[in-house]
Order: structure tokens, then sequence, then C-alpha cells
């Protein structure tokens, strides 16, 4: 086991205290900030360990590991993310067990979203619109100004799809300071889009272990 349980304890208390200092030096309240656990490589034991601790929400990248711990924590009430990239052709294995997909950033997924959720009969399917606001071409991600098309494409052929808000993963820098730009951008964009399209894009789903007070 690569962690323990009073280890991974005292993570998750470090982790909360931080959000809620810099909620605190936002002037915003902590309720306001979702706590979501990445599970790439991690084992069910590590996962239930964390939800006997409180975390509720989990994401993975991976749609085989993914299928695998959906299947062995089927017991516990786990809100399950899609945070990796999704290829076309997976999304009929995860799209009627997670709760939100966060990387949808081109319009053959959404196409292939779209027809899966009406072959399963869904009501709705959440997404965010992941963008890469750091034009990194080793990551997916739309590019910023192309955003508003992307909407416009689901808005006028994916009726099942609900459009939540954005996702991002900006370069990496040593100093989190340097990252804030980047989550500043995202959040600009985000708000261009709901004066544009008229609706509410609650969510944005930024930062990770080492810049997430930053975000």
């Amino acid at each position: 086991m690569e962690i323990t349980f009073e280890e991974l304890k005292r993570n998750l208390e470090r982790v909360r205290e931080n959000i809620e200092r810099a909620c605190q030096r936002a002037g915003r309240g902590s309720n306001c900030v979702k706590l979501l656990g990445a599970t790439k490589t991690k084992p069910p034991e590590v996962l239930r360990w964390a939800y006997e601790l409180g975390l509720r929400v989990f994401g993975e990248n991976r749609v085989q590991e993914f299928l695998k711990k959906w299947e062995v924590l089927s017991d516990l009430d786990i809100e399950w993310h899609f945070i990796g990239r999704l290829q076309s052709n997976k999304v009929k294995y995860i799209i009627d067990k997670v709760v939100l997909i966060h990387s949808v950033d081109r319009p053959s997924l959404v196409d292939e979203l779209q027809k899966r959720a009406s072959k399963k009969g869904l009501d709705k399917v959440d997404v965010l619109l992941e963008v890469n606001v750091g034009g990194e071409e080793t990551k997916g991600g739309v590019e910023p100004e192309n955003a508003p098309q992307l909407m416009e494409y689901i808005l006028k052929n994916a009726p099942l799809l609900r459009v939540r808000g954005l996702m991002t993963i900006p370069p990496y820098r040593e100093n989190p300071e340097e990252v804030r730009p980047y989550f500043r951008r995202l959040g600009e964009l985000r708000d261009k889009l709901q004066e544009e399209f008229g609706m509410e894009l609650p969510e944005l789903s930024m930062g990770m272990s080492h810049d997430y007070p930053v975000a």
C-alpha cells in the first residue's frame, strides 16, 4: 500500500485547512469549493479510506480503471466524475455511471455523447468544456477563442447535454502563483460565455495538488 490511513487522514485535513484559508483570503465561503479526489492509479482500498474520511467526489482519468473501481465500490454513494481525455468509442461505457464529464472539447465527442445519451434514455448529461488556456500541444481542450463555437454547437446539436461550466489544466509552474493568470483567464471566459449565451455556468474545474490554493 503506497499510503497509510493515518497519512491519508493528515493529508485530507491539510488540504481542507488550506482550502478554508484560501477562501477566507478571497472573502468566500468554503462551501462554494468542491474537493475532488483524483483516483488515477489509486487502489480501491485507499478510496474506501477517503470515503470514510468524508470525501464523496472522486474523479478518474481512465475508462477501464474507472469501470473496475465503479464496480468494486458500488456499495458506496460516490459521486463519480470523469476527468481524463475521453475517446468517443469509450463514451458508451461511462455515460450512465458518472455525474459529470470534465473533458468535452470537440464536436465529434459532443455527437457521440448525444447519441449514447439518447440510446440510454438519459434525461440529461452534465458536462464541462475543457479549455486549453495555456495553448499546450500536449494537452486536450478547445482553444479559448473557439469555446463560443463549441458551446453554440452543443446548444444546437446536443439537447441532452447540459454544460455546467469549464475545466482547465494549466501549464505546470514550480511557483503556483505563476499559474494564477491562467485560472483568471478561465474565469473571464466563463463570464463571457454566460453573458453571450444567457446561461449559468456555475462550475470551474481547476486546481491540482500543487496549485489548488491559488485556484
